[in-house]
């Protein structure tokens, strides 16, 4: 398999390259290369400004706004996207409900939804998870009845991201309570200015405001909203989670915080010397970029066997990429967190530093703590050894 990128291919990198150089406002890059927040204003002029190129939902069907590119060239894209850095479209509504309302939606919905999704017009945040309902997803509990022309929702869902922004939810809701757990499950699209809708910040490890409660009280929904058949809405999420695992990998990421470890490393000194001097130290970063090289690999021959494994159904080998990445991202905290040692503290007080010294080094350790979770969402490694298990070695 040849793995080398052609002319033409290199052609798009530097295209892509010249783009975010000439578009992605500096301040909002300053902020990612510094680990930093950035406002959902910020957010939605950079995505405006992609979708006005015609990127925004760049793996969309040409037909509803996509670019036809090929899944190299997808590949490129994210990867020069993650490196630059600059935020990546949306997920919930470019990479989880778009494709959802495309593939399985009436042409209502995908005459009214798509193009709002691709203008970032709504803001939407995924209603899976419960309390008692993660891994086992299935078990969940949150009602829709209907009554009439409308849905009757009522429950409650838990580590829903940014919805604190949204201005839609795209929930499974429980609407066969006497079927099969996964066959009573319809996929139904919430506006979350509805009334009986609460939401509920919780303040992460790191200090943050990321994810919130969503409490759903007689919340009344057209039953239009429903996305193709009523109880089929645990087909649809499967659809929807796969492709959300086939990038997760976020090589671009990590190769990015490699960049950003080697020129910290270089300022900071520990023992009368740059930390990465250290031989202890670099034997380290050594074997994170070797780990790092060989993903990128794997996710290469991926996106080389694209389409192999059936439409709609992603490569099992998206698992490997999964756990490798994540394990990756969270190896590069680590060494961030070596480089600056006891500034890892960024509220303590150092009498022989300075005010900026704290500045740059403040939000390392809340991206150290931050990472843990990247094991975890989109599927536990530990659930992707198994599917790895079944489909991959057939036990």
């Amino acid at each position: 398999m040849d793995l080398a990128f052609t002319k033409e291919e290199q052609a798009f990198r530097e295209e892509v390259r010249q783009f975010f150089r000439d578009n992605v406002p500096p301040e909002t890059r300053r902020k990612l290369v510094e680990g930093r927040h950035v406002s959902k204003e910020e957010m939605v002029v950079w995505w405006r400004i992609l979708n006005k190129k015609g990127w925004g939902v760049s793996h969309w069907p040409k037909e509803y706004g996509g670019t036809g590119w090929s899944s190299v060239q997808h590949y490129i894209f994210n990867e020069e996207l993650q490196m630059y850095p600059a935020p990546a479209p949306l997920a919930f509504g470019v990479s989880m409900v778009g494709p959802v309302i495309y593939t399985f939606g009436n042409e209502a919905q995908k005459k009214y939804y798509l193009p709002r999704i691709a203008n970032v017009d709504d803001w939407w945040c995924q209603g899976f998870s419960e309390p008692g309902s993660g891994s086992d997803l299935a078990s969940l509990k949150t009602k829709a009845e209907r009554k009439g022309d409308k849905w009757i929702i009522n429950g409650q869902k838990t580590w829903t991201t940014l919805a604190q922004y949204a201005d839609m939810i795209f929930c499974l809701c429980r609407t066969d309570p006497a079927a099969k757990k996964q066959t009573g499950i319809s996929f139904i699209l919430v506006d979350m200015k509805s009334k009986g809708i609460t939401v509920r910040p919780i303040q992460t490890i790191d200090g943050g405001h990321e994810v919130n409660e969503v409490f759903f009280d007689d919340v009344e929904v057209p039953y239009e909203n429903l996305v193709g058949e009523e109880n089929k809405g645990w087909d649809y999420a499967k659809f929807l989670l796969g492709n959300e695992r086939t990038g997760i990998a976020r090589v671009g990421v990590s190769k990015e915080r490699i960049r950003r470890i080697k020129e910290l490393a270089s300022k900071v000194e520990s023992g009368g010397r740059p930390v990465i001097e250290d031989p202890a130290f670099r034997e380290k970063l050594a074997a994170c970029e070797i780990e790092l090289k060989a993903l990128e690999l794997t996710q290469l021959r991926v996106v080389a066997d694209e389409g192999k494994h059936g439409k709609g159904k992603p490569n099992p080998a998206s698992s490997v990429l999964k756990i490798k990445g994540s394990e990756i991202q969270q190896t590069t905290t680590e060494l961030l967190m070596e480089v600056i040692g006891p500034f890892a503290a960024p509220y303590d007080e150092h009498p022989d530093s300075s005010n900026e010294a704290m500045d740059w080094t403040a939000q390392i350790a809340p991206s150290y703590f931050n990472n843990r979770k990247v094991s975890i969402y989109g599927g536990s490694n530990e659930i992707q050894r198994n599917i790895i298990t079944k489909a991959v070695l057939g036990l």
